[in-house]
């Protein structure tokens, strides 16, 4: 399995950012898709996952309402869609993709250790 995370960037705060997840080697039903990011001195901090069959999200409080998580299954494509961003939103971003048989818990998903495979990581970097 091979994550490939871009788009990363240096921006204003207030402005926009679309992070990409490009993922090969299996196909990812089952599958959970995380966003999660790591600030110099921070521990790595979850951002938002999604199912990869049904869809459905969960974003960590810090960023509700700025960051939107999505999938293109057909392009195997994980996406962060960031707005309204800020200072505090600086980090290196990474994806991550991990197994989940049942029913999602979404208090689980939000540790590190819930996914196996990683992205390599994409600067983001919001200036006041």
């Amino acid at each position: 399995v091979q994550l490939q995370a871009s788009g990363g960037g240096s921006v204003q705060a207030g402005g926009s950012l679309r992070l990409s997840c490009t993922a090969s080697g299996r196909t990812f039903s089952g599958y959970v898709m995380g966003w999660f990011r790591q600030a110099p001195g921070k521990e790595r901090e979850f951002v938002a996952a999604i199912t990869w069959s049904g869809g459905s999200t969960h974003h960590a409080d810090s960023v509700k309402g700025r960051f939107t998580i999505s999938r293109d299954s057909a392009k195997n494509t994980l996406y962060l869609q960031m707005s309204s961003l800020e200072p505090e939103d600086t980090a290196v971003y990474y994806c991550a993709a991990g197994f989940n048989q049942g029913p999602i818990n979404w208090g689980q998903i939000r540790f590190p250790r819930e996914y196996g495979y990683w992205g390599q990581g994409t600067q983001v970097t919001v200036s006041s």
